[in-house]
């Protein structure tokens, strides 16, 4: 028989899909630019699919390091105007009041982080968590569901352009290092590898 909600399907926890963009690889001295959240979703024959996408540009906290490097990679100028970006509490802030309320549609107790090298992307939330005052978190503080493993796994490729391509999932490298564009397709790779992983499942059963 198909599990038909999230709840059941991983044991109460809730994933959700997050992917920043940053201006350097250290989240305790560099900042956010760029966060992106993927809410998912079940169907009625129990197939895990993407939802609706969160996204909000990011001013780096005062004192940032600003990474020429890591600017140069993702294309994002953060002194532009154009950007409208909000302080990082109040980013999280939004993601986490989205979050809470999927927890609560889904009767699930915690949200896990869903990421392609996810610690990269939790190390970031905990640290602007951290600054920001935010003592209790919808996301598990140390448990992701890492997509770069779980294609290595399925795959046998641990870079996201090459594990998509693999699953027959579209890639543009040329739309890469946007955090909306990467959340959302490692959404639905997450959704791929968990599908066929259930349905392996379904027929030894």
């Amino acid at each position: 028989m198909k599990v038909v909600n999230l709840a059941s399907r991983f044991r109460g926890l809730l994933p959700v899909v997050i992917d920043i963009e940053t201006s350097g690889l250290n989240p305790a001295t560099d900042g956010m630019l760029e966060i992106a959240a993927v809410m998912l979703a079940m169907t009625e024959d129990g197939r895990l699919v993407r939802g609706k996408t969160l996204a909000y540009h990011v001013e780096p906290f005062v004192g940032a390091r600003i990474d020429q490097e890591a600017l140069e990679i993702t294309g994002i100028d953060p002194e532009s105007p154009l950007r409208f970006a909000i302080p990082e509490a109040q980013a999280l802030h939004r993601i986490f009041a989205a979050v809470q309320e999927q927890l609560e549609a889904e009767k699930c107790y915690r949200a896990v982080l869903v990421g392609h090298n996810a610690w990269f992307d939790l190390s970031f939330v905990l640290a602007a968590a951290k600054r920001a005052g935010i003592r209790h978190l919808p996301f598990h503080t140390f448990t992701t569901f890492d997509t770069a493993s779980l294609s290595a796994v399925v795959l046998g490729e641990t870079v996201l352009a090459r594990a998509t391509r693999r699953a027959r999932i579209p890639f543009n490298v040329k739309d890469a290092h946007s955090a909306i564009y990467d959340a959302e397709k490692t959404a639905d790779l997450f959704c791929f590898l968990a599908n066929k992983v259930s349905s392996l499942t379904d027929k030894r059963a």
